[in-house]
């Protein structure tokens, strides 16, 4: 056994989305608790580093690694079960970079690492979510449902055998 450190590979999920809206507008989506329902649910999120993340009813909670409005918003990010006081998934992190696009906004979201069996599964979910994001910053409200079917399918995802 050797004491030298090792390189290790890093799975991970990224999107890139072109939103035909500022990055002020952009930043309340991913922020405001008033507006996280209209993409991801009931939740909140501590407007500093160190903040607490508590998003889906406590399903997914985390702290705030990265608060630069409307640039940069990053969290980890872990899974927990109803009444669930310890996650059996590893923690993660999840950042958001906003750059000015124009009259628009480039978001690039980047989720890491991910485990290869929740792959395609974190690539439907987060798919949905940006759509979301997209049709709300346009005053439409798709239903998540019917989105999440649809992505599931893009991704071959079957619904009935989702990871918890």
């Amino acid at each position: 056994m050797s004491s030298k450190g090792e390189i290790i590979p890093e799975s991970a999920v990224r999107f890139t989305r072109n939103l035909s809206a500022a990055p002020d507008k952009v930043w309340a989506f991913l922020t405001d608790s008033r507006k996280l329902p209209e993409w991801y649910g009931e939740g909140a999120i501590e407007p500093r580093e160190g903040g607490s993340v508590s998003l889906m009813g406590g399903h997914i909670r985390g702290v705030v690694t990265a608060w630069r409005p409307e640039n940069l918003l990053g969290y980890t990010w872990n899974v927990f079960s109803p009444g669930e006081h310890q996650s059996r998934w590893p923690v993660s992190y999840l950042e958001f970079a906003l750059s000015p696009d124009g009259s628009g906004t480039k978001l690039v979201l980047t989720h890491r690492p991910i485990p290869e069996a929740m792959q395609k599964q974190t690539a439907m979910g987060w798919h949905t979510m940006l759509d979301l994001i997209e049709a709300g910053l346009r005053g439409e409200f798709p239903k998540r449902a019917e989105l999440f079917l649809k992505n599931a399918a893009l991704y071959g995802v079957d619904v009935n055998q989702l990871q918890r």
